[in-house]
């Protein structure tokens, strides 16, 4: 029996490369300071979803919210294996919270044929680990979170094995249901050159559009909006047409998503800056570190 997945994914700041210029006088981070990649556990949780798709055939959907430049880790995702890609992308989704996010999400999900919802536990820009299960809750789907291992796929139903921190538990569920993935649970496969070769050049209809005023900054709007629809109909014949749906396009009731329909409220941005008031170099050496040693248990640092 075949299983169609959907897999949201995520592009992020990469936050192993933050330092203080990265930062802002408020605390917050300076995305645009830092690249972007592809969120790691989304990157389990589309592996999962290959290897279903190796197994038992199916179909792998992937799907983004964000702005334009996130058509690049829909690239990164079809290069490995994902069937379709779609980006729902809207001004009016700005600054929307995990609970404005979820709901735009399953209003795109719901207009897909899936068996299986997956998505990476948590995003390393915000740590919340909740729109996962917000999601499966707005499907009125059953979810299975922090899943390290997919055991059985059978008679319409799924077994897994989920991590609950101080062991893991072994969950039954009939489908169909969403999981969040953790990082433990696959090691992801690098893109396929062949795949990289043939879809490189897969386009959102917004980054045609944006590249063609680059390209002819003196054209009108009509003319750039002439051309850019007979490369997004070039693309479409060659199957390298990234879909993009905004708002409207996936039924979404304005009044819950962006900043009206995010009830989360940050109530104060604290920075804080570790400084060391004195130091001391520890030579690489057995002898330099037996004596770091010996002098830590001498002041009862340890003991």
């Amino acid at each position: 029996m075949a299983f169609n997945c959907v897999v949201t994914i995520k592009q992020v700041p990469d936050t192993k490369r933050i330092t203080g210029q990265a930062m802002n006088d408020d605390g917050t981070v300076n995305r645009g300071a830092l690249p972007a990649v592809f969120n790691p556990e989304d990157l389990n949780a589309l592996e999962l979803a290959l290897d279903i798709k190796d197994k038992f055939g199916g179909k792998v959907t992937v799907i983004t919210m964000g702005l334009p430049a996130a058509s690049e880790v829909l690239r990164q995702a079809i290069y490995r294996g994902a069937d379709e890609a779609i980006l729902v992308t809207d001004r009016r989704a700005g600054a929307s919270d995990t609970l404005a996010t979820s709901y735009i999400l399953s209003c795109a999900v719901k207009k897909l044929n899936y068996d299986i919802v997956l998505c990476g536990r948590q995003a390393i820009d915000g740590d919340t680990a909740q729109v996962g299960p917000q999601l499966a809750e707005k499907l009125g789907i059953p979810q299975v979170t922090y899943v390290e291992e997919l055991l059985t796929v059978e008679d319409h139903h799924i077994t897994a094995r989920r991590n609950i921190g101080n062991g893991w538990q072994e969950v039954k569920c009939k489908l169909p249901l969403l999981m969040t993935v953790v990082d433990e649970a696959n090691e992801p496969r690098v893109p396929g050159a062949k795949r990289l070769m043939k879809y490189k050049k897969a386009k959102t209809a917004i980054e045609i559009q944006t590249q063609l005023k680059k390209e002819n900054p003196t054209a009108s709007d009509a003319e750039v909006k002439q051309i850019a629809d007979t490369k997004i109909k070039e693309l479409e014949e060659k199957g390298l047409l990234i879909k993009q749906w905004d708002l409207d396009q996936i039924n979404a009731d304005l009044q819950w998503c962006g900043r009206d329909g995010s009830p989360t409220k940050v109530h104060r941005i604290q920075s804080v800056v570790l400084t060391a008031r004195e130091s001391k170099t520890v030579e690489a050496t057995d002898n330099g570190i037996t004596d770091m040693i010996r002098e830590l248990i001498t002041d009862k640092t340890i003991s």
